[in-house]
């Protein structure tokens, strides 16, 4: 695949971190084959982290993460912590330059240990080998390195290469919940968000995969559903909607029809529905003066009664009866400090990219704050989350009982 087909959140992501002086951006420079990072006699010239998207042989299309140096002294601090984690939220493959003469100290030993955390692959190259002084642990993530003089850089890559190769399931929007020959029934309303004659991607997607079931995908609108399931003369195995229409769906759905939403399906496709409810189940605990962050993925116009700063607010003050601080963010701005925020309440991510949206909820995550999603929210506020995921056992246990 060539350099520029292959969008940047595809790419693998290594990351380069190490204190100040351990010679971090000369392994980067020597790594890419090319003056990718700035460097210099003065110490931290490197103040931010700089990517770039390349072609890495033996690996292909990768993204090069430089990170700014740690500072020498013993610890990394809170802030200088958020900020690695953050980085690593985004990293495949951690790469920790060691000035081999001097050796792994304190801060090297907090870096192996959020690696660890955060279950990141890594390798530790222990530059300078073309110095006397010092030596190399005997342990497998292990290198001996010179940017200097190129000693074992080729070894290094494959080395990083090696811990590259993550195979994930390929898991389904639908189709491991149904069978061929099965009747879906989509609920559709024609959002004034979305491109004109357009269904917006999730749709797009579930219907794919129920007909790659070689299931039957019916489209309607909400005010059809009632008549459509009168007519169809055989109950559909699902009725899948879209959360604005939540309510009136689950209205016009007879009890014994399984009924979804395709937040709830995407948030399963994309491993985050066990979060996603326990952190719609804290809206609970909301108190006078919390904060919420409402955040969304895409920057289109708002429209006048629009679900982020309009509908979930007016949901949230209805169902509380708390004064809350509603804060809003779209596109690209996402916080990076979550610490005030008693909620975050996220659209469904379809126009970010897969890596964007875990890199939010790891965010979220590492300073424990609740994170969901809107379709989510909105169900567990209007009464009909427990019928949602009555599918789904292991997520029910994660309900209060009503």
């Amino acid at each position: 695949m060539g350099l520029n087909s292959t969008p940047s959140a595809e790419r693998v992501h290594i990351g380069f971190f190490g204190r100040r002086n351990a010679g971090k951006s000369s392994v980067v420079n020597a790594v890419t084959g090319q003056e990718l990072a700035v460097v210099s006699e003065v110490k931290g010239t490197t103040t931010d982290p700089v990517q770039k998207a390349m072609e890495l042989l033996p690996m292909g299309p990768v993204v090069i993460i430089d990170t700014p140096g740690i500072d020498d002294e013993g610890t990394l601090g809170e802030q200088r912590v958020r900020k690695t984690k953050q980085i690593l939220n985004k990293t495949d493959v951690a790469v920790l330059v060691v000035d081999k003469t001097v050796g792994i100290t304190g801060v090297e030993e907090e870096l192996l240990h959020i690696f660890q955390e955060k279950k990141i692959p890594y390798v530790v190259a222990f530059n300078k080998q073309d110095l006397p002084q010092g030596s190399v642990p005997n342990e497998k993530y292990a290198i001996a390195v010179s940017a200097k003089t190129g000693f074992q850089v080729a070894e290094l890559k494959e080395k990083i290469a090696g811990l590259t190769i993550t195979e994930e399931p390929k898991l389904k929007i639908v189709g491991d919940i149904i069978k061929p020959s099965d009747f879906v029934v989509l609920v559709v309303p024609i959002d004034k968000a979305a491109p004109k004659g357009r269904l917006i991607l999730p749709q797009q997607q579930t219907i794919r995969d129920i007909l790659e079931s070689d299931a039957t995908a019916i489209v309607v609108k909400e005010y059809e559903l009632r008549e459509t399931l009168e007519q169809l003369g055989k109950k559909p195995s699902l009725v899948i909607t879209d959360s604005q229409v939540f309510a009136k769906v689950s209205a016009d759905t007879p009890r014994d029809i399984p009924l979804t939403s395709f937040s709830i399906l995407f948030a399963r496709y994309k491993g985050n529905l066990q979060t996603a409810v326990q952190g719609a189940a804290t809206i609970e605990s909301l108190r006078d003066g919390d904060k919420v962050l409402i955040s969304e993925g895409c920057t289109h116009h708002r429209q006048c009664d629009d679900i982020g700063s309009v509908k979930i607010p007016r949901w949230l003050k209805n169902y509380t009866g708390k004064e809350l601080q509603i804060e809003l963010s779209s596109g690209t701005e996402f916080p990076e400090d979550l610490s005030q925020y008693k909620l975050i309440i996220h659209c469904g991510g379809c126009m970010l990219n897969e890596r964007e949206m875990k890199y939010r909820q790891k965010c979220a995550g590492d300073q424990n704050v609740p994170i969901t999603n809107y379709g989510i929210a909105i169900a567990y506020m209007q009464g009909i989350l427990r019928r949602s995921v009555e599918m789904f056992p292991h997520i029910l246990a994660e309900l209060p009982e009503e």
